[in-house]
This record gives structure tokens, C-alpha cells and sequence, in this order.
């Protein structure tokens, strides 16, 4: 079937379907900035602080690496005029530190699409993220149930 990959509706989503984003490179700079304004602990602000935590040096924050991600994703758009927003974030993972250099990417699998019972207009489709590195390592992981319009609303 054809579709406009800016317009994708909850019917042409199939479980299964991957979707692969281009990769970002973060910096030592970006880490610091977005810690100081969201999540401002030592290990994501300071090197020394940093160097003597558990985690031997500068690391992301999580909620960094979850915006990223999702970031990558949306900026495919594939559901530029089609996304109604999300009711929630389910299963949310931080599996392995992101360091400064990491280059991320993102794969999201459909999971899940169920239209809705009472609104012909919309839907749900579970959409399973991961933030992938350069070394193939899964370093977060999440699912966000997407609410998406249908066929029918166009």
C-alpha cells in the first residue's frame, strides 16, 4: 500500500514494523547544559565528581538520553500530521551509561495497535523504543503509547 511517510495512521501500522533513526554525537558541553537546567547531580555535571562515582566519569542524564531518543524518532516524521500526543510512558529502562562522544541512534518496533472503541478518529500504538550506540549496546529503553489518527478522521 501506498503512504504519504509524513501522514502514517494507525492503519498502516503493523506489529512488527522497525523503524530506524539517523544517529547524534553527544557532547561533553550538551551533557552539562542539560544536566544544569534538569537534572543536576555530579556525575552529570562534574568531571572530578564524576570520576570518583560509580560510574568512573561523566554520564548522560537518563531523562537526556529518553528526549534524545524520542527526539530522533519524531524528527523522521512519520507522524507529522497524524500524532494526537501519548497518554503515558510505560517500562522506561536505563540499561547502560551514555558518555560523552556516544553516538546514539534509535530503533522502535510497533508493538500493539488498537483502534478505539468509542473515538473512529484515533487509536493507540505501543511503540517499543531503544537508544541504540555506537557499539550496538541498548543503553535505554521505553514504550510510549502513541495516540494516532486513523483513516477515518482524514
Amino acid at each position: 500500500m501506498e503512504c504519504n511517510l509524513e501522514s502514517l495512521t494507525l492503519e498502516d501500522l503493523n506489529s512488527g514494523d522497525k523503524f530506524v533513526s539517523p544517529g547524534i554525537t553527544l557532547t561533553e558541553a550538551e551533557i552539562v547544559g542539560f544536566a544544569l537546567k534538569y537534572d543536576p547531580q555530579p556525575f552529570h555535571l562534574d568531571t572530578g565528581a564524576a570520576e570518583a562515582s560509580i560510574y568512573g566519569g561523566l554520564i548522560a542524564s537518563g531523562f537526556q538520553v529518553v528526549s534524545l531518543c524520542f527526539r530522533m524518532f519524531i524528527q523522521m516524521g512519520l507522524f507529522r500530521t497524524t500524532s494526537m500526543g501519548s497518554p503515558g510512558i510505560d517500562e522506561l529502562r536505563w540499561l547502560a551509561p551514555v558518555r560523552p562522544g556516544d553516538t546514539l541512534h534509535t530503533e522502535v518496533e510497533v508493538g500493539e495497535v488498537k483502534p478505539s472503541r468509542s473515538k473512529p478518529d484515533r487509536g493507540i500504538a505501543r511503540l517499543h523504543y531503544r537508544a541504540i550506540n555506537q557499539r550496538g549496546e541498548t543503553v535505554t529503553s521505553f514504550v510510549i503509547n502513541h495516540l494516532l489518527r486513523t483513516r477515518a478522521a482524514e
